[in-house]
């Protein structure tokens, strides 16, 4: 909205600048005689006004004195922010008729929040109640609020999300108590030194050398606890380098299923272990010709090679998941099912 000049002012303009000109208490009584789709519409136009003309000022509120043709006082002030909505309207009023309704700025975020990770927040809110969880999450980034919600248990996941979608207008008041209680409360979790100490590649690394029966026993334990972090581990435990480790059979199986374009792109940047590997587990023929390939291939973009090597290791996976081929890990193998 445009306060340059009075003649192109609407109505409403003219309107929002004469309350804020007028003052809370003047506003505030105006308001009880309103209906509230009238407030919200004055409020929202209030909360634009930053600086006007003197002479916009002026000819408003003669336009205003010869409407109502009276000398009674005016009241001057400044009406505007959150404090004028919640003194003009009374908290309970300003919930109704203002939602979100983005006039009500300033409000204090959960400074906390930003101390903090999103597994070390998960595990905090896990025993939380849905309300709480909602709250403190609706203050997060859409990135971390999504990370955050996948590492709660199912069963609270709905019904977090429902309450997200209805939260409306929150007490500034509360929302500095859930701040102060959030500040005392992480700070004793120590979530910056799991950060530089832990995490998921130092677990990884451990059960990747690991034999497959404590690695799958202390996976399955870690499925049940936390399912988000049992995937990530996974994810980084096995890497395309570590298909040397597939025993001779199970790589010839593993072979059968990746296309031979996908097997020359991934084998690009490939060590000499992996290559020759697969070139033992081939005919000699088919070696000649995939080094032929691997001589002519021309320059690959790298996020390329490495989406062939990820498809090869996929494959890997389910294969091992389905008992079709065993990989050595830490010295201890498994026979081939």
């Amino acid at each position: 909205m445009g306060y340059e000049n009075f003649d192109e002012m609407s109505g409403l303009e003219r309107s929002a600048l004469l309350l804020n000109v007028l003052g809370n208490q003047v506003t505030s009584q105006i308001f009880k005689k309103m209906k509230d789709n009238d407030v919200k519409r004055l409020v929202s136009a209030m909360g634009t006004i930053s600086k006007v003309p003197i002479a916009c000022v002026k000819e408003t509120l003669e336009s205003f004195y010869k409407e109502i043709a009276e000398e009674d006082t005016l009241i001057f002030g400044h009406a505007t922010g959150r404090e004028f909505v919640l003194s003009t309207l009374g908290e309970e009023r300003a919930k109704t008729v203002l939602g979100q309704l983005s006039v009500v700025e300033g409000s204090r975020t959960l400074e906390a929040l930003e101390l903090v990770d999103s597994r070390t927040l998960a595990n905090f809110l896990v025993n939380e109640h849905p309300q709480t969880i909602a709250l403190i999450l609706a203050h997060l980034e859409s990135g971390k609020k999504c990370e955050v919600l996948k590492r709660l248990p199912e069963l609270i996941q709905t019904e977090v999300v429902l309450r997200i979608a209805n939260l409306d207008f929150i007490s500034p008041y509360l929302i500095a108590q859930v701040d102060e209680v959030l500040k005392q409360e992480l700070a004793t979790l120590g979530s910056i030194d799991t950060q530089v100490l832990g995490g998921v590649q130092p677990i990884a690394d451990m059960l990747n050398v690991m034999d497959k029966s404590n690695e799958q026993n202390i996976m399955s334990k870690v499925e049940e606890k936390d399912p988000q972090l049992a995937e990530e581990i996974r994810k980084l435990m096995f890497v395309f380098e570590d298909i040397s480790f597939v025993d001779d059979r199970g790589m010839q199986t593993l072979l059968k299923e990746v296309a031979n374009d996908k097997l020359v792109i991934a084998l690009k940047t490939a060590t000499p272990e992996v290559r020759d590997k697969i070139f033992r587990n081939i005919s000699k023929r088919a070696a000649e010709l995939l080094k032929e390939d691997l001589e002519s291939l021309g320059p690959v973009k790298l996020s390329e090679v490495e989406s062939a090597q990820q498809e090869i290791v996929n494959i890997a996976k389910r294969l091992e998941a389905e008992g079709k081929i065993a990989i050595s890990r830490g010295g201890g193998g498994d026979s081939v099912v």
